[in-house]
Formats: C-alpha cells, structure tokens, sequence
C-alpha cells in the first residue's frame, strides 16, 4: 500500500493482521482509546472495525472561514489556504480532540490503557487564531535558509514525487508574497499543537498517571518551507524524514538525547518489550529501541530504510549519510554530517561507488507492486513519471 488507499483490512494478505493495539489488548489485557487523526479518513471507524476498544472524536481542520483567505492555483481546493480569521481555539477540530482524551484521563480509565490522540494540524490547511499568530514577527526570520540553486546537482526525477496534492512551490509563493505569510501560519499552527499536548500531559499529572505511562510524541513526516523550492511532504530528504520523536516514562533515561537513526516502525517493537509482553510470533520490521533509550549513551547507530509512495524510489540513512535512488536510477549522495543542508550532491564523484554500494545493499532487492484496485476519492493511477488524477 503506497498510498491512501487500499484501506488495510481489505487486503487477504492484511485483512487479520495484530495491530498495535490489538496486540496490547490480547497479551497485555490494554483498554485501547482513540481520537483524531490516528488511521487516515475514516479508516478505523466505521461500524465493523475492530481496531481499538473505545473511539474519540475524529480528524477535523474544521473551523474554515466563509471564504478562502489566500487565492492559489488549486482554485476553490478547501486545503490550499493559510491565515488568521476570527475563531476560537474551542472551536477548533484539535482542541476537541485534546478535550476528549483529558476527560477519559479524568475519568480514572481502568489500566493498563492505550490512548493514541491523533493531532490534525498543521496539516493544511494552516488556519490560525491571532493569539497563535501574533507569536511570531512579520519578518524573514520565521523563513528557513535556502539556497537559489538547490536543485541544479538534483535528478530531475526527484520532481515528480508528488502527487497533484494541495501542495504549492516556493516560486508561486514568491511571486505572490505568501511565502512568509505560509510560514508564520505553520509555526503558530504547530504552537497551538504545543498547547493542546500540554492539556493532555497536564491531565496525565494531574490524574496521578505520570510515573506509570509511557508517552511518545511524534508525527508522521517533517516538511519542506522553501528547501529545495518546495513546500511540503513528498520527497526522500531530510526535511520530510526528520520528526520528533520524544519518550518518556518509567525505566527510560530523563532529559536525554541521542543523535542515532531510528524509524517510526521501531515504536511497536519497543511497546512490547518496555510493557514486557511476550515477543509477536509475527514478523516486524522494526527494531526495538528500548536499551537506546534507557541508555542513550551507549546508542549504536544503523542504516535506516525510507520508502516512498512512488515504488522503487527510496532513501537509505544513517546518521553520516543519505543515500537517494529513484525508479529511474538516477541517485543522490550526501554527507549529513558535513552537509546538514543536503546542498551537495555527492552521488556522481568516483571516491564514493562504496558507500553507495553499501548502503544500497540495505533496501529490499525486490519491490512489491501495488495493491490493486485502490479506491479512494482520488484514484491515484501511475502514467510514465509522474502521478495524476483520475477523474
């Protein structure tokens, strides 16, 4: 599954699948919670689906304004809009969300218990309060540092790994003057996000539950603000594969860091192991990361494998290097230890045919195809290079 769709369950090869919480729930006797953006849509919720215990309310960018506050090329597209118009935080889809996992976490769940609250920003559309908004300066210091000719050592291919999504380019925004308006919307977006995660923690406090839980805070993806002169999520480097991934709780290391290479797979792995639940008889592919995170000092680093939706394309990491192949072969290298800024392409020079060698030695040897008939409200069908709509 590369995309949205197919929804899980309706694949012979997934359709029983342990879940996370499934797999909590059976060896572990966990109550599951949910609320928000957890699966995408309505993936999850629907009357049959057995994937948690007891449900929230869902994902919502809701409220909008009347009308768009920015005039993009998507046109009427609800996604493709950033600003400030009168609201309240209360009435935002988010701070629903984070009220509705404070009251179960008043209400004494009976434990164990597993809450996965699912925030929605800042996920376009980047609507905002003025409390948020006024955060941050009406000037260039919100902007990230690029480079004009970023994309002059790129394969050409690395442009056609997007879909046509409501993402736009820094030119367009450029041109228009919105690029620092887009910006100081995300941040104050991610801010309020700060906060609703506060109320959440705070009830975990406050309810007495904070020695005896496990918390992790991450997303599913970082995203470009101008790198690269793109503005979003669909690429291999490292603006959209940095994330924060922050833990906390009995048996881990406080007030810690570690600088190694870890995937989001890692998480169910090391649930299992720090709730001491008898290992999964069926195979996972991610490593648990219980002993980097009792001990970060002693941390090992490894190679990282980044897949993509567009099959065949991929990025190997660790924390010396990036390594990029896309589907037609054309290839990226960069030290990202000298080169944090990914601004130069190493892929072409001689000296490093062994260290692309041996990282792409660490990516599958065959890719699977993708599931067929994959329904959604935008079929995504692939045609030579790049994705399109199906209308």
């Amino acid at each position: 599954i590369y995309g949205l769709a197919p929804w899980i369950r309706t694949l012979p090869e997934f359709k029983d699948v342990v879940t996370l919480p499934q797999y909590l729930k059976k060896h572990g006797g966990y109550t599951s919670y949910s609320t928000g953006k957890i699966y995408h849509g309505g993936n999850g919720r629907r009357k049959n689906d057995k994937e948690f215990d007891i449900l929230g309310p869902g994902a919502s960018g809701r409220p909008f304004p009347k009308k768009k506050i920015v005039t993009t090329p998507f046109g009427n597209h609800r996604l493709v809009d950033w600003g400030v118009f009168p609201h309240k935080d209360e009435d935002k889809g988010d701070w629903k969300v984070a009220s509705w996992a404070v009251e179960q976490l008043d209400a004494k769940p009976k434990e164990p218990f597993f809450l996965s609250v699912g925030f929605f920003l800042p996920h376009v559309p980047c609507y905002t309060t003025q409390k948020w908004w006024d955060l941050y300066p009406d000037d260039d210091t919100v902007l990230p540092k690029i480079r004009r000719d970023d994309r002059n050592d790129t394969p050409r291919f690395s442009w056609y790994l997007h879909w046509y999504l409501p993402e736009v380019r820094l030119k367009f925004l450029e041109e228009v003057n919105e690029w620092r308006n887009l910006a100081r919307a995300y941040l104050a977006c991610t801010s309020f996000i700060d906060s609703q995660v506060g109320r959440v923690l705070a009830a975990l406090e406050r309810n007495k539950l904070k020695e005896n839980t496990i918390v992790v805070l991450w997303s599913d993806h970082g995203y470009h603000h101008g790198e690269k002169g793109d503005w979003g999520k669909h690429t291999l480097w490292e603006r959209t594969s940095n994330v924060p991934f922050v833990w906390a709780g009995p048996g881990l290391a406080k007030g810690a860091t570690t600088d190694v290479t870890v995937s989001l797979i890692d998480m169910y792995p090391t649930f299992v192991e720090l709730c001491d639940l008898p290992k999964t008889p069926h195979t996972l592919e991610g490593t648990s990361i219980a002993a980097t995170l009792a001990d970060p000092n002693n941390a090992k680093d490894r190679e990282v494998y980044l897949p993509h939706m567009f099959p065949e394309s991929f990025a190997i990491m660790n924390m010396e290097w990036r390594y990029i192949r896309y589907k037609d072969g054309s290839e990226e290298l960069y030290n990202v230890q000298k080169d944090p800024n990914e601004w130069r392409n190493l892929a072409e020079q001689p000296k490093y045919v062994e260290i692309k060698k041996h990282l792409a030695e660490k990516a599958p040897k065959n890719f699977a195809k993708p599931a067929p008939k994959r329904k959604s409200k935008r079929n995504l069908i692939l045609e030579g290079e790049t994705f399109h709509w199906k209308k």
